[in-house]
């Protein structure tokens, strides 16, 4: 007998292999179910039924229970928004290709544990305050693409959780409300007092989304506020559409 082995033919190692293959294939049909629950699955064009697969079809209904106390069932019928018949031809206002986002909730991220909004102006988030040895944006003018002002800031909006700045509240005049700008595609100059921006011109300011509640923002909201400048990079202007050679 082989050492190892518990009878002259059945090797422990090869038992465990075994093993591990029944394991893995019992993951790969629990996880294809899973991944059925919500976004999915397929559905056949002709009559609207999902579509069967290889691995499982759509698991039972199931109760979640989040953070704030709420639920959410799935899988559940998705109602999705009925596209505009009246384009405007602009694809950042359409929201179409990178321009385009996720339908998330249309509620503010809340901190762990408290219904505080995550995000917040820090007007209302009087404790936090910008570091004495970094540049305060508030006050600066924004600089589009194009060279022009699109506006000034007129706050900031940071984050409770990672304790950053989130998005920069600027303000476009025209009798506007202010637009929330991401962050992370603001660059800085300090001596002339400006926020420049490449993914934009100054005009597309005034036309960016709007958040319905002037002191928070929603997921939603967040989403459609970061498709629409960062698709700038490609729909700002019609030369950026067009090949570099």
């Amino acid at each position: 007998m082989q050492s190892g082995a518990i009878t002259s033919s059945i090797d422990v190692a090869q038992l465990a292999l075994y093993a591990f293959w029944v394991f893995f294939a019992g993951l790969i049909l629990y996880l294809r179910g899973e991944d059925r629950r919500e976004g999915y699955p397929l559905l056949t064009e002709p009559d609207g039924r999902p579509q069967g697969v290889l691995f499982g079809s759509i698991p039972d209904r199931k109760t979640f229970i989040l953070p704030d106390g709420s639920t959410r069932t799935a899988p559940h019928a998705e109602h999705e928004p009925t596209p505009s018949l009246s384009p405007t031809g602009n694809p950042m206002i359409d929201a179409i290709g990178p321009a385009s986002s996720a339908l998330r909730e249309d509620i503010p991220d809340r901190m762990y544990g408290s219904h505080e909004a995550k995000i917040a102006p820090m007007r209302l988030a009087t404790d936090f305050s910008v570091e004495p040895g970094d540049p305060d944006p508030r006050g600066m003018s924004v600089i589009g693409a194009d060279g022009h002002v699109g506006g000034i800031v007129s706050d900031v909006w940071v984050d409770r959780a990672d304790s950053l700045i989130r998005y920069l509240e600027v303000d476009v005049g025209e009798g506007r409300r202010t637009v929330l700008f991401p962050m992370t595609l603001a660059r800085f100059n300090p001596r002339r007092r400006q926020v420049i921006v490449g993914s934009v011109l100054a005009g597309q300011f005034a036309t960016a989304p709007v958040t319905q509640n002037p002191d928070q923002v929603t997921l939603r909201e967040e989403d459609r506020i970061s498709a629409y400048f960062a698709s700038g990079y490609l729909y700002a202007e019609p030369k950026r559409q067009e090949s570099i050679l």
